[in-house]
């Protein structure tokens, strides 16, 4: 499958995805120079007028990179909009996306057409993500670019279809560009993703132990402390199921064990600050973390999955 230009200059194939309060413009740069595609919520900007500033420091630090490193020009960015109707910033957001011309736009939560065309106005591509066949189809009906296949495993808000399921189900129709999320923290899942038929590695939980994510010690201690059964699935938080951490599920006083449902009628994505206590106060993990030893800056993380790739590609050309 042949990626679009924006998405064919990159040192390795991830994208990484925008986590809601911890992605900044510095880790974005940082993703970005390191040569994966750097992305954040614009939500994550507060107040919304942050946005326009955020995406000036984006913008201007990338051109400065490549100016500096014509030989190595950075990966694009990528901006993540919450198209859900309680998001009453997605007007603003977009014209502020739409000012600094975001080559890569992240939809979640519904899918727009009037968002997709907006985007293909200025000329950036659209990745929706989805956790089902039947989501991928209307978002490439209502002209996503691409998909973020969200399977099992994957932090924050995840879906429970098995990568091999989601990815084949969606390859037999879409031969578009497809990232897949779920549980991938190391170079050889990088290379797995690939060869079940994706085009590309999404990697969020990862990048929270990172120096420059945005994110408390105690959050960034955790994921590296944490394995695959420090992880729990639950819709109680925003509506929406998803994975977090038992540890900081257990510091806010309830029993990750014994959680009871929500009513997904009551979902919040407007950037209020209930929504956004919820996010704070309960971490989102996917259960790939069992990969994570110790907090790096985040070069140093992409230099540890690209070193890692390419052993996993040379071990199978050996066999």
């Amino acid at each position: 499958m042949s990626l679009p230009p924006v998405l064919s200059r990159l040192a390795l194939p991830v994208i990484g995805s925008p986590l809601f309060i911890i992605s900044n413009p510095k880790l974005v740069i940082a993703q970005c120079t390191a040569g994966i595609v750097g992305a954040m919520p614009a939500l994550n900007a507060r107040p919304a007028s942050q946005l326009d500033e955020w995406l000036a420091e984006i913008t201007e630090a990338l051109a400065a990179h490549d100016r500096a490193h014509p030989d190595r020009p950075a990966a694009p960015f990528a901006i993540n909009q919450i198209v859900h109707r309680s998001n009453d910033r997605l007007e603003h957001d977009m014209q502020v996306c739409a000012k600094y011309k975001v080559p890569v736009v992240i939809t979640s939560l519904g899918a727009r057409t009037d968002v997709n065309d907006a985007v293909h106005g200025w000329g950036g591509i659209v990745l929706h993500d989805i956790i089902n066949d039947t989501f991928a189809r209307k978002a490439v009906e209502k002209g996503a670019d691409g998909l973020i296949a969200v399977a099992a495993g994957a932090g924050g808000h995840a879906g429970v279809k098995s990568p091999f399921a989601l990815v084949q189900e969606i390859r037999r129709w879409f031969d578009g560009p497809i990232a897949l999320s779920g549980a991938i923290a190391n170079g050889g899942a990088i290379l797995a993703a690939q060869a079940m038929g994706a085009d590309l590695a999404y990697i969020g939980s990862a990048f929270i132990a990172t120096d420059e994510a945005r994110a408390s010690d105690e959050y960034k201690q955790a994921i590296v402390e944490g394995t695959s059964d420090d992880i729990v699935y639950s819709n109680l938080f925003t509506g929406v199921h998803g994975n977090y951490l038992k540890r900081s599920i257990r510091a806010a006083g309830l029993d990750p064990d014994k959680l009871p449902e929500s009513d997904p009628s009551k979902m919040n994505f407007g950037g209020g600050e209930s929504a956004k206590k919820a996010w704070k106060d309960i971490w989102g993990s996917g259960q790939g973390i069992g990969a994570i030893d110790k907090v790096v800056p985040a070069r140093e993380l992409v230099a540890r999955l690209a070193a890692e790739y390419e052993a996993a590609r040379q071990r199978l050309l050996s066999r």
